[in-house]
């Protein structure tokens, strides 16, 4: 009657590290392939969207190619979830300055494995 608990704390930390903090693409792939399932989606404001371990390589390619080399993403606090579904904040910009852009992860998680993965960006204060 038990269900294996979902470590959704590991999970997202290690896909924020690993594969959005990865800017070498064989060690991103590697991780994409360990964290993701094999038809897993990324979502991406405010349209774009990546099926599948090489599309999802290279959306996080691109994302970082527009970004500066020394920005790094930092997540605020511990990931939660229950019921397969689990968000984590986090914060990107350079390592000991301001946050240039926060935002929200959230994953749907199927057998241990990140099944899709809705990136939000919090609106930018005026």
């Amino acid at each position: 009657m038990s269900k294996t608990s979902i470590d959704y704390d590991g999970l997202m930390q290690a896909n924020l590290a690993r594969v959005f903090g990865e800017r070498d693409a064989s060690r991103r792939i590697k991780a994409i392939a360990e964290l993701y399932a094999d038809d897993a989606a990324l979502y991406e404001p405010p349209d774009a969207s990546a099926t599948g371990h090489a599309a999802i390589n290279q959306a996080v390619e691109a994302l970082l190619a527009n970004l500066p080399p020394n920005f790094v993403f930092t997540a605020i606090g511990p990931a939660v979830g229950h019921h397969g579904l689990g968000r984590l904040r986090w914060r990107s910009g350079p390592p000991d300055g301001p946050a240039a852009v926060t935002g929200t992860d959230v994953a749907r998680v199927e057998a241990g494995k990140i099944k899709t993965l809705h990136v939000f960006l919090d609106p930018i204060a005026a």
